[in-house]
């Protein structure tokens, strides 16, 4: 039987992502750096839900932070993390088509 670590691991990745806030927050981030209180005006989402969001991105790795001064700046780990997300957000436009054609074919 095969060592099933990378499935778990892949999972945690998965359910890290698996909420609009955070899905939103790497989407803002795609290609560049901003700190937290232009994420927060950005996103329009509450301090400390924010905070909380953040600091789970970090610990799972999806995203980096690094502190200047007071500032602390926020971006994604990798450039991959948004090509992921881009390719799940074209499967999803793609399964909206089908099941618009589907309709129309009932109407």
């Amino acid at each position: 039987m095969k060592d099933k670590t990378l499935y778990s691991l892949h999972a945690n990745i998965c359910k890290a992502l698996a909420n609009p806030i955070r899905i939103e927050i790497i989407d803002v981030l795609n290609n560049r750096e901003l700190t937290f209180g232009e994420l927060q005006t950005e996103t329009g989402v509450l301090k400390s839900n924010l905070s909380q969001h953040l600091s789970l991105m970090v610990a799972s790795g999806i995203l980096v932070q690094r502190k200047e001064g007071s500032n602390v700046f926020f971006q994604l780990a990798t450039e991959k993390i948004a090509t992921a997300c881009q390719i799940m957000r074209e499967v999803l436009i793609e399964n909206i088509k089908k099941q618009s054609q589907l309709v129309k074919k009932f109407e």
